[in-house]
């Protein structure tokens, strides 16, 4: 029987991987965009998703449970994949936004998921919560550069 602090480094677990993914993109992101103030939007967006990784491995922990400390499996193969992409067709600062708004898309819809998980346990519950608001602002903030440049 799955107790609910089991539930809780399951789910925590899953938003690790995703925000390290989110990590990971945005640092290729940050690579990839020839736009200094991309660039540097970027690497400021990686750091931010790293920071929120932390808190949440701690939060697992609170839980008994052992933190991932990697991306997903569809996460690697997602970068490895937009990687081979740009190679390939080469990038420009218009694809790279794009590239970041679908991850922008994955990681609001997951948070939003856990944020609405009633078996969470509070504190877990109020930690998603809060990151949803800044994973959604991130989102909002790229979804709209994304369209002006459109």
């Amino acid at each position: 029987m799955q107790t609910h602090d089991d539930r809780a480094v399951k789910v925590l677990n899953s938003l690790i991987e995703t925000t390290m993914d989110s990590a990971h993109g945005y640092r290729s992101a940050a690579e990839g965009a020839d736009n200094p103030e991309f660039k540097t939007m970027f690497s400021e967006r990686a750091g931010k998703r790293e920071e929120l990784c932390r808190r949440l491995q701690q939060e697992v922990r609170t839980f008994g449970g052992e933190p991932e400390d990697d991306q997903s499996l569809m996460g690697r193969i997602h970068n490895k994949f937009a990687e081979m992409r740009g190679d390939v067709m080469g990038r420009d600062d218009k694809g790279v936004i794009d590239e970041v708004e679908r991850g922008e898309d994955v990681i609001k819809a997951k948070f939003e998921k856990a944020a609405q998980d009633a078996d969470l346990p509070e504190p877990a519950r109020q930690l998603v919560a809060t990151a949803y608001t800044e994973v959604k602002a991130d989102h909002d903030t790229i979804s709209q550069l994304k369209h002006r440049m459109n």
